[in-house]
């Protein structure tokens, strides 16, 4: 493969090729050209021997003292047909103008069948052919032949029968020249080629002397450092010493860009940075507001779990603040996201937990089994889960169904525990599928864009792998898959 992208190999097997195509097509038209003037050559000499034969036999018609009638062409050539035969060294084949054999110049002790009729087809076409002359090709017992069909008259031009005189195209002598013209250009041909092997060889390596040169330097050149101009020798052809002008031209302009492209890529890293934060931030604000809105909605200061649910919510916001916490370590000290940590978890637990921060009433939970365990970041769960079910939010508030629901199942296999949350909301339009996980892509006109490409990220952090199916105004279901 490297060979062939090499422009050297490639200048010399183009003139191989080129002397190759030469010689097989100086070849093809030779042999041609031999065909042609084969088939030339044979046609002349049956009409040459159709010119002689029909001479005979107006001679043999006109010192015959039989009357010129066409019964009695059988008896006028009784001896004659022969010697005509000989004389020409073609059969002869006498018919009726009905097209019925009357004399045939084939010696034979058995009754000839084979040409005892003239085909129907072949009269209709003599007879309406303007010359009154058909002439068919056809193959017998391997052997090419012409066969002419054509009237002869009596002295007053009267039809007065049907004349065949089936010609064998004999080519062995043709085909003997041709064979000894194409041995002799196939011997020139060769040498040619070796001629032109080693041309192509020491012009290939002459013409691609100068671009190995640009190459190697070319090769050298780093954005890191300071490069060097190429100098070329003073007899440099004069397209490469345009190659070598506009190189050591791009030499000096990536000098003075150099140091603005790194202040930009800085400034965009930081740029990139700070969505990121942002947008992790207000991951666990939005929790946070939740949870404290619906604490004040069901506060209850006689109910008899009121302890317990201070703790939860207590705990709840104490993840998020957590979270806000080492997100903003990451920044200040120019790093990751929060390190993920393995921890031996209920799924079940932990996803019911992350959902009922939601005051939506249409959110609603299921679960083959109370229990599931997994290895996963409680914090980065819960990140995952309250991602996917807002983004199903956000899709229902698009589309206002009449009944709208967003069902989250936990389920489990022999490999993989599976969390899923489907909606009937606005759905995925088949040309927005393919940027779903796209960081920074969102269809809404709010957000950074930035949740399903960190759900993605965290999930396959832990070996596992997130999948959805949607159909524009149906709804779309994400299924989360976590190894065991």
């Amino acid at each position: 493969m490297g060979l062939l992208k090499s422009l050297r190999f490639r200048i010399f097997l183009s003139m191989l090729l080129l002397v190759l195509t030469a010689s097989i097509l100086i070849a093809v038209v030779t042999v041609y050209q031999y065909r042609e003037e084969a088939q030339d050559y044979h046609r002349e000499r049956l009409l040459r021997k159709e010119t002689a034969i029909t001479k005979n036999i107006e001679y043999v018609l006109k010192n015959t003292t039989y009357p010129i009638e066409t019964e009695n062409i059988p008896l006028i050539f009784k001896n004659k047909i022969y010697e005509i035969k000989d004389v020409n060294g073609l059969e002869i084949y006498f018919y009726d103008l009905e097209g019925k054999l009357l004399k045939s110049s084939r010696a034979s002790f058995l009754k000839d069948t084979s040409h005892a009729r003239v085909p129907k087809e072949i009269l209709g076409n003599l007879e309406n052919s303007a010359e009154k002359r058909h002439l068919i090709e056809f193959m017998e017992d391997g052997q090419k032949y012409q066969s002419s069909y054509f009237y002869i008259t009596d002295p007053s031009f009267k039809p007065l029968a049907i004349l065949n005189l089936p010609y064998i195209e004999d080519d062995d002598l043709i085909n003997k020249e041709l064979k000894e013209s194409l041995t002799r250009m196939g011997i020139a041909y060769l040498v040619t080629l070796f001629f032109a092997i080693a041309l192509a060889y020491f012009l290939s390596k002459y013409i691609t002397r100068s671009l190995n040169q640009v190459s190697e330097k070319i090769t050298e050149t780093r954005l890191d450092k300071r490069n060097k101009k190429i100098e070329l020798d003073s007899n440099t052809t004069q397209e490469i010493s345009n190659l070598v002008l506009a190189y050591n031209g791009m030499i000096d302009e990536l000098e003075s860009s150099a140091a603005q492209l790194a202040a930009s890529e800085r400034e965009a890293a930081w740029r990139e940075m700070a969505k990121q934060v942002a947008h992790e931030i207000k991951n666990p604000l939005t929790p946070m507001r939740l949870t404290v809105q619906s604490f004040l909605r069901k506060f209850d200061p006689n109910d008899e779990n009121i302890n317990e649910k201070v703790d939860e919510y207590s705990n709840t916001l104490i993840q998020q603040i957590d979270t806000m916490s080492s997100i903003a370590s990451a920044f200040s000290t120019y790093a990751d996201m929060p390190a993920q940590q393995d921890e031996t978890l209920n799924i079940v637990r932990i996803t019911k937990l992350a959902i009922e921060i939601f005051n939506e009433d249409y959110i609603y939970f299921f679960s083959e089994e109370d229990e599931i365990i997994s290895k996963f970041d409680r914090t980065q769960l819960i990140r995952v889960v309250t991602n996917l079910v807002k983004n199903s939010i956000q899709a229902i508030e698009q589309k206002r169904p009449e009944n709208p629901r967003i069902d989250v199942t936990v389920s489990t296999s022999k490999s993989a525990t599976h969390i899923t949350v489907r909606d009937n909301g606005i759905g995925i339009s088949e040309m927005n599928k393919d940027k779903v996980f796209e960081p920074k892509f969102t269809t809404k006109s709010s957000g950074m864009g930035l949740g399903l490409a960190m759900v993605k990220n965290i999930v396959e952090t832990y070996g596992g792998s997130i999948t959805f199916t949607s159909q524009e105004e149906e709804g779309t279901s994400f299924v989360v898959a976590i190894p065991k």
